[in-house]
């Protein structure tokens, strides 16, 4: 089973983080599932970039992004070459590190 390792971010996990994930489990999902409260203001549908994650460990094991998920990542905050929607991440089998971005394109957070 796949590890999860969040780094520490200020406002929604200090201490960072790890856990397992199922093979084929969204990414923003188990953020979620864990208590960590990620942004997503499109629920998952990929129709905004609050949920932007950077992959520091594992990108290549991903499948490739599509063309909705490019184009969207273009607008967000902090962009890197490693960027992906968690939403649209499938997890696979190798272990992934992310860091979440200190902030969003929101002006405001929306609580869920």
């Amino acid at each position: 089973m796949p590890r999860i390792t969040v780094l520490p971010h200020e406002a929604l996990c200090p201490q960072g983080a790890e856990f397992d994930a199922e093979p084929g489990a969204v990414l923003c999902r188990e953020l979620l599932d864990h208590g960590i409260a990620i942004e997503h203001a499109c629920e998952l549908s990929c129709a905004c970039t609050t949920c932007h994650v950077v992959v520091k460990q594992g990108f290549a094991s991903l499948d490739a992004s599509e063309e909705e998920e490019d184009d969207m990542l273009d607008k967000a905050w902090g962009l890197t070459a490693q960027s992906r929607l968690s939403c649209q991440v499938r997890v696979k089998a190798a272990d992934l590190t992310i860091e979440i971005p200190k902030y969003t394109i929101n002006h405001a957070r929306e609580e869920h």
